[in-house]
């Protein structure tokens, strides 16, 4: 079979991303930046004049070769061929990015804060570049179809969401993974294994076959598909079994990534609390990420919290295996075939995990940034570790600081605050981490954290290294993102059938209600 379509779609991407680097860069495209600016600088002309020119590039010379060259069956075909979709994903990932979310929200502006939310309704809903992009493929899906030549490329955006992965592992640092692992572990460890073990327990009670609830209940416990593949060879689940837990997991999934940045942003919650909250409530890594990066568009703090504890679920999945296997055999009585439970786990367990623990091995050693960072970001206060003078906070900013110092209560916050007035900066790593929680506690005024903030940054300075990662991680998943809701069809959600579809959303809602209130109750505002 010939997998690449002699077809001049992929020729005309890639002059659409020429012409739109060509027109940001002779200035015509600078009245409309101007107004999707909103009265501030357009954030994103930097990329507007150089990513598409590269990839632009590229797409219209593979574009010519697609349309006039001559394809022959064989591996390079089948490689080559994905490229026409890679880059229909990208140019749309582009558009939404650049043109469709700021237009989105510079109507939203117009039409004032929504009550006292104190939030503009694009910010409530959430319609920022990531859930416009999700939303976007769905409808390209389900309306227009995707197109025959770009069929083979959508499937390649799953590696851009797990490639984004593993680049995360490089902005992590042992302080942060030691806060935030030991508060994964028992979060995930509770709600996983009470997920299994209540699916298994309805299961039961409304007499559903041992393999559907044993393949059901590892979806909707564990990490949604990649658990449900794991686990199928162990309780021998048929076919239609995986197609109703999957199609379970896609509707809850699905319904999260859209409702849990609402839900957020009306509880005001920090990036810390919901990254814990969707790493745990939600299903599927893909799902996991496209509810943080909603939540956080334009910085992917709430990503690295919230894949946190979706890797620590997966972590747990080699003990889901094999207490699936136990529970099978003893329900049962007997086995038809004999299933190796050490080679499922090797051989269903996801790669990008792995990868993911390689980098931050690597990042511990300082390879990327000093071993200490935070976030790819770290501290120094002296002139030699590239802290500028001019960033020393001036007179009247201090004076505004001295007048809200007697609202804050808490002894290391009061303490922090106090040196930063009498130093004009923050004096050390134990003040600046202070300083964090006392911005994201919000107790002060906003003028105040707004001076914090300037001081934060001040003395945080970020490795190259982490910054290329951080862009790249970026795009990853906006790529990743977009590509997934183009693989989102309404039949595919209608293979949930009818009673999967009731267990799954009983204990999928018990799981998101249930985290969110220990989330909210136990989890701080900052690492």
């Amino acid at each position: 079979m010939i997998y690449t379509q002699k077809n001049p779609a992929l020729l005309v991407i890639g002059l659409v991303m020429l012409a739109i680097w060509y027109f940001t860069s002779n200035g015509i495209l600078a009245p409309i930046l101007e107004h999707l600016g909103a009265g501030k600088d357009y954030k994103y002309t930097n990329e507007l004049i150089t990513i598409p020119l590269y990839f632009g590039v590229v797409a219209a010379i593979m574009g010519v070769w697609h349309w006039l060259g001559s394809h022959k069956e064989g591996s390079l075909d089948f490689y080559s061929s994905t490229i026409a979709g890679g880059m229909f994903i990208l140019l749309i990932t582009m558009l939404v990015r650049w043109f469709i979310a700021p237009e989105i929200a510079v109507l939203s502006i117009g039409l004032g804060k929504i009550g006292d939310t104190g939030k503009h309704i694009h910010e409530l809903l959430g319609l920022n570049y990531v859930v416009l992009g999700i939303v976007t493929g769905i409808i390209i899906v389900n309306v227009f179809k995707v197109p025959v030549w770009a069929k083979n490329g959508v499937r390649l955006s799953r590696l851009g969401l797990k490639t984004g992965v593993i680049l995360l592992g490089a902005l992590y640092s042992a302080a942060e993974l030691k806060n935030l692992g030991g508060l994964s572990i028992v979060m995930i460890g509770f709600f996983v294994l009470g997920s299994v073990g209540i699916v298994l327990w309805i299961g039961a009670r409304r007499n559903i076959l041992n393999s559907m609830g044993g393949v059901l209940s590892a979806g909707m416990g564990v990490c949604g598909v990649s658990a449900t593949v794991a686990v199928a060879p162990v309780v021998q689940a048929k076919p239609v079994e995986i197609a109703y837990t999957i199609g379970t997991i896609l509707i809850w999934g699905v319904a999260c990534m859209f409702l849990f940045p609402i839900i957020g942003n009306l509880l005001n919650m920090s990036y810390v609390q919901f990254g814990a909250w969707a790493g745990t409530g939600i299903l599927n890594s893909a799902q996991v990420a496209g509810a943080a990066l909603a939540y956080q568009p334009d910085g992917i703090e709430t990503l690295m919290v919230a894949e946190i504890f979706n890797i620590t679920r997966v972590l747990i999945l080699p003990i889901i295996v094999l207490w699936l296997a136990m529970w099978y055999v003893k329900r049962e009585g007997h086995t038809t075939t004999q299933v190796n439970v050490g080679q499922v786990v090797i051989a269903k367990f996801p790669v990008f995990v792995l990868g993911f623990i390689l980098m931050f091995a690597l990042s511990t050693t300082g390879i990327f940034a000093p071993a200490n960072h935070y976030q790819g970001k770290y501290f120094g206060n002296t002139v030699e570790q590239g802290f500028k003078l001019e960033n020393l906070l001036q007179a009247e900013q201090i004076a505004t600081l001295k007048a809200e110092a007697n609202k804050i209560q808490r002894a290391d916050y009061r303490d922090a605050y106090n040196r930063v007035i009498e130093n004009n900066k923050i004096m050390s790593l134990d003040d600046d981490t202070s300083v964090r929680g006392l911005i994201n506690a919000k107790i002060l005024s906003p003028d105040v954290n707004k001076i914090l903030t300037s001081a934060h940054q001040s003395v945080r300075h970020t490795a190259k290294n982490i910054d290329t990662f951080r862009q790249w991680i970026t795009w990853l998943f906006a790529f990743g993102l977009v590509g997934l809701g183009m693989q989102i069809t309404v039949g595919s959600m209608k293979q949930a059938g009818g009673q999967p579809a009731v267990i799954g959303g009983i204990v999928g809602f018990i799981k998101a209600a249930l985290s969110l209130v220990v989330v909210m109750l136990l989890v701080s505002e900052t690492v």
